[in-house]
């Protein structure tokens, strides 16, 4: 009898595998959305692993994080990691 593969999240292999950013770690459980920012920044400016500009890899890896969480992030994480979105944008000066 084969035994049974365990089934890994793609995201997983995304996290692990890919040309992401080097991030400090968990990061994304700081509570100041400007920590989270700064953080993320700087791990953009540092890489280089990235493809694309560092503001678009910070915040890609931010809105992968908040999809990756899904419906099981709490609103008040949820909240700050949004909040964190708009920190990042002032930290490049990339005010909407």
């Amino acid at each position: 009898m084969k035994k049974a593969k365990k089934k890994k999240k793609w995201s997983q292999k995304v996290s692990r595998e890919s040309d992401a950013l080097d991030l400090e770690k968990e990061v994304f459980t700081k509570e100041d959305p400007s920590q989270i920012a700064r953080s993320l920044k700087a791990s953009a400016e540092q890489s280089d692993r990235r493809k694309a500009n560092p503001f678009r890899s910070a915040m890609s890896m931010l809105v992968f994080h908040i999809n990756r969480a899904g419906r099981s992030l709490p609103r008040k994480r949820k909240d700050v990691l949004e909040e964190a979105k708009d920190e990042l944008r002032k930290e490049f000066g990339k005010q909407r």
